[in-house]
């Protein structure tokens, strides 16, 4: 795979790849042994350490790493396409650059650069079915469904993970697939498919204790499960079931998942706004934007700007016209 390939594959035909993806034994990695330059165990060690560093950073620092990564990308599809190494370091490698390319991926996105994105995660998805990780290949699918149904595409998120569980094998990357599968659903309305997959990922976590989940999906907790249970709760009009297990899956949360706590105190606001505690959601709001102008979450800012309508129809309520006035000028 060149490194040119790697950044410019398009985003348009996910849906195909993804059935492609469920289907297609990746079989084995190709050595690459006749190129000038070659690479060694300790090489690669230095390269996985110092992404991995990078991305344990808080998110709040990790705004300020992304030209890091994007180099350490760069350096390694380069590597993939310049460089000889042996089946075992190739997939190392190729593992690599597809951690990396999620997560510069993931930085685009929060940006509102979607497109972007788009093309880092389908480099990733390449990369990690190339090596063989089929767990990590479903979660990257499960990045483009989070993106699809963020855009307001949830049909698009369903036929997404639709293929991902099926190519799981770890615990807690089903959990994760069928939490963000049951986001989809919720917002088209399907109590039932919601609520079976709430239990899925309920079961999966739980089955998972005392496990050592994929680093990809190590950060999923029982926090998430809460919150985005919470989320889907919400979509489907359980305004107070869902208020009580987001502010559950909050107060779980670790300090460095302030990006994850923004973009659930702006859902707090909106199902505070709906259980007319204007106030309350008032206060939830200048929170979400007080992370997320703090660690550069412009995903964040929109997600609170969304509701700046709600806000003004309720301008006579207390802490209403500062928070009108931040969404004004944010």
């Amino acid at each position: 795979m060149d490194r040119r390939s790697f950044m410019s594959l398009s985003a348009t035909s996910l849906a195909g790849f993804a059935a492609q993806w469920a289907t297609t034994d990746p079989g084995c990695l190709t050595a690459a042994l006749d190129r000038r330059t070659r690479v060694d165990a300790q090489l690669v060690d230095r390269l996985e350490g110092t992404s991995r560093q990078l991305n344990t950073l808080p998110t709040e620092k990790r705004q300020h790493a992304i030209r890091l990564m994007d180099a350490q990308l760069a350096t390694v599809t380069d590597l993939i396409a310049h460089a000889s190494y042996t089946e075992p370091l190739g997939r190392r490698l190729h593992l690599l650059a597809a951690s990396l390319s999620t997560t510069c991926g993931w930085h685009r996105f929060d940006q509102g650069r979607h497109y972007a994105a788009g093309k880092l995660w389908t480099g990733a998805l390449h990369a990690a079915t190339a090596a063989g990780d089929r767990d990590f290949g479903a979660g990257i699918l499960s990045d483009f469904g989070y993106r699809s149904l963020w855009t307001g595409q949830p049909k698009t998120a369903v036929d997404h993970l639709g293929h991902a569980p099926s190519g799981t094998r770890h615990p807690t990357a089903r959990s994760l697939l069928h939490l963000r599968r049951a986001r989809a659903f919720a917002a088209l309305g399907d109590r039932q498919a919601t609520l079976t997959d709430l239990a899925d990922a309920e079961h999966a976590l739980d089955a998972a204790a005392g496990t050592t989940a994929p680093a990809w999906c190590a950060w999923m907790s029982p926090a998430d499960l809460e919150v985005d249970s919470g989320q889907a709760l919400l979509d489907l009009g359980d305004i107070r079931k869902a208020q009580a297990r987001i502010a559950d899956g909050l107060a779980l949360l670790p300090p460095a998942r302030d990006k994850t706590r923004g973009v659930f105190l702006a859902s707090q606001a909106r199902g505070a706004l709906d259980a007319q505690e204007i106030e309350h959601a008032a206060h939830l709001a200048g929170q979400s934007l007080d992370i997320a102008s703090r660690i550069g979450a412009e995903r964040c800012i929109t997600q609170v700007r969304e509701l700046t309508r709600r806000f003004a129809e309720h301008q006579e309520i207390e802490g209403v016209d500062r928070i009108l006035d931040r969404l004004r000028a944010a």
